[in-house]
Order: structure tokens, then sequence, then C-alpha cells
């Protein structure tokens, strides 16, 4: 990536150096390597957005007027690489990459007002409410109800596999509010406080041995009505939108990288002919996607929405999850029969584990390919 560098992005890239070698301390790059859910859990992520926030740097990916950085789309490709490459804890997502959007795009000014800072700061923990029990990749399927009552919305259902609502204070869901012929038409978008009465969270216990996510379940929750984003029974359009962030601006190509690192540091002496071998094909891989990545999100402005393309990138990168996870376990050889709680074989088996799920969530590996088709057709 050197040779696509001028003399002013390398200093930038220096300065992210600089600012990493002095400000992310030993435990949080030690978290960071033991995590083996999806996300870090709140006390790495939030210590390390605080750092960020105090820097200027919490936002990459918003615009100024929110209280964004500012880069340009190639500053922002190597703050997100070199963060990886350090070790760094991996922001929380959801709030930051995924409701901001459309609380941007969609939200009136007060509810920008209320939520966005909240979200930059860290105060207010987001969750993501889409799937349901019969409703997950066929998502316009949902049956959680909202029915309006004068200024406020009443909801009973459930919403399943929600990352970290155990932590979460805030959840961004779409229930219906409307039956309509074609089912998009009769959803809505809305927040939902957490903590209130009627709302029961439940975890569920992944493959892997660890809890990452839960079935929420809504029982005569009154929220206001201006907890509404934009339109009612307009959600399905702020979901396509907010699911191009989720799949096409997370930048994957570092972190996948980083978890490389990860599992050629567990190998016991020089790695054999045939290890070498493994290694580099997936590091060749790797390199092909970091330039597409580059090509695709280097170019998009902050604050912009990828479209269709975001699925090609949600598609590659969960492949590739799973295929640096099969090699971990693949080097460890032996030593992967046995899981010793908190040793590094032990987080290569739970995220190998946990992986299976990479081609499942945001959007199921089937789903990605018929909107690819489809926008393919659309040429």
């Amino acid at each position: 990536m050197d040779l696509l560098l001028d003399a002013e992005q390398r200093r930038f890239r220096d300065e992210v150096r600089t600012f990493l070698d002095e400000r992310l301390t030993d435990e949080l790059r030690d978290g960071q390597s033991r995590t083996i859910g999806v996300y870090p859990e709140p006390d790495l992520s939030l210590a390390w957005q605080r750092i960020l926030l105090e820097k200027g740097w919490a936002a990459p990916t918003w615009p100024t007027k929110f209280g964004g950085t500012g880069w340009s789309p190639l500053e922002r490709f190597i703050f997100e690489n070199e963060c990886a490459q350090a070790g760094a804890p991996l922001v929380y997502p959801i709030g930051m990459r995924l409701v901001a959007p459309v609380l941007m795009e969609f939200g009136s000014p007060e509810q920008q007002q209320r939520w966005l800072p909240q979200i930059l700061s860290g105060e207010d923990y987001w969750c993501q409410g889409f799937s349901e029990p019969g409703a997950g990749s066929d998502l316009a399927s949902l049956r959680t109800r909202a029915t309006r009552e004068g200024d406020s919305y009443r909801i009973n259902g459930s919403k399943m596999w929600t990352t970290h609502a155990h932590h979460a204070n805030r959840m961004f869901a779409l229930v219906r509010t409307a039956e309509t012929e074609r089912p998009q038409q009769g959803i809505s978008f809305v927040v939902i406080d957490l903590h209130q009465p009627g709302v029961d969270i439940r975890p569920i216990i992944s493959i892997g041995g660890d809890h990452d996510v839960n079935q929420v379940f809504l029982t005569d929750v009154v929220i206001p009505a201006d907890n509404l984003i934009g339109e009612e029974n307009h959600g399905w359009t702020y979901a396509k939108y907010l699911l191009e962030f989720e799949r096409g601006t997370g930048l994957f190509s570092g972190r996948l990288r980083a978890s490389l690192r990860r599992a050629e540091a567990a190998l016991n002496g020089p790695p054999s002919a045939h290890q070498q071998r493994l290694i580099a094909e997936v590091a060749m891989e790797l390199d092909v996607f970091e330039m597409f990545e580059l090509s695709v999100v280097g170019t998009l402005p902050n604050g912009g929405a990828p479209g269709p393309v975001s699925s090609v990138l949600k598609l590659r990168a969960s492949r590739l999850k799973q295929t640096v996870s099969q090699l971990g376990v693949a080097l460890l050889g032996a030593d992967g029969v046995r899981r010793v709680p908190g040793s590094t074989e032990d987080v290569l088996i739970t995220d190998y584990l946990n992986a299976r799920a990479a081609t499942i969530f945001g959007g199921a590996a089937e789903v990605q390919l018929g909107i690819i088709a489809k926008a393919l057709g659309e040429l």
C-alpha cells in the first residue's frame, strides 16, 4: 500500500502511528487479541472510543457537521488499517456506523440532536432489532407489531440474534405498522429504550461457548411517537440504506490481516513448507481483497453509502473471515484438539467456530448473491 501514498499521506500515516504508540495500551491490545465474539466487550471498545474522542478521531465516517474528521477516503483507509495492524479494539459500530447514518439522512433535527452526540460520546450503546424467530433472511416477513395509540406506539413481538442487547440501552428496530399487499410497505423504523417495563433480554450462547447474541422479547412496550424515524411504513427504505453501511463501510481487510497474524503467532517454531504455502495463499487473497476494498470504500465521501457493491464486499469479507479462521485451526495441528480456556489455542478455536456464522449474519451469502445478480441485471 505504500506505493499508493504521496508525501502528505505518508505524513498522516506517521501521525496515526505515533498516536497509536502513545495512546494504545498493552491492556487494550491484549483485550482485542482475545476477542472471540463479533465485537469487543464494551469495556474495551468504549475505552478506546473515548481516547479517540479526545483526539477528535472517534467518527472518521461522519460528516464534519456532526463531529466527523473531514478525512479523505484514503486517509480513513490508512487510519483503519493502522489501527487494525496495531491491535486497537474495534470501535463498536452499531451506533456509530449503522444507525447514525440513518439518523443523519432521515432523522429529524431534534432526533439528530438527541441521539448523535450520545453515540459519539459512547453514552448510548445501541443494538439492532431486525431479525426475528420467523424472519431472518426473509426479513420482510417480520411480525413484531407497533400499534399507534395517540402520541405513542405499543410494541409486541420479539427480536432474535440481537448482538450485545445485554449491554445496550437503546435498540433501533423494524416493526410492522400496517398490513399491506407487499409486506415491505407496512414496516416502520423506530427507536426503543431497553431500560423500561416489558423488555426481556435472554442470552443465546454461541457454538463457541460465549454470550454475544440474545433474544429480546417486547411485551406491551410503549415508546413515544417521535421515536419513529422518518415516515411511518417507510422503514424498509431506511433499512436497506442502513444495510449498505453494515455490509460495505467496515473496512475489513486490516482486521482480517490482523487475524492472520494472530494465527501465525500460534505456531510453535518456524512454519513447515506446507504451512508456509497455506499462509502465503491466504495472504495473497487478502492482498487482492484489500485493493478491491480500497477501490470501493476509498472513493466514498464521508457519510456516503456504497450501494449494491456493499454486498460484494460483505460476501467476500465473510468468506475470507472463515478462510482465515480455518487456517488458524490448521496451523494448530494436534494442539487444536484440546481447549484450555484463555489460551491462544482456545481463542483460535472459538474464532473458528463463531466464524461459521459470518456468511449468515448481516445478510446470508445467498441473499448477497441475489442482490448482486439483481444489480447486474439492471446494468
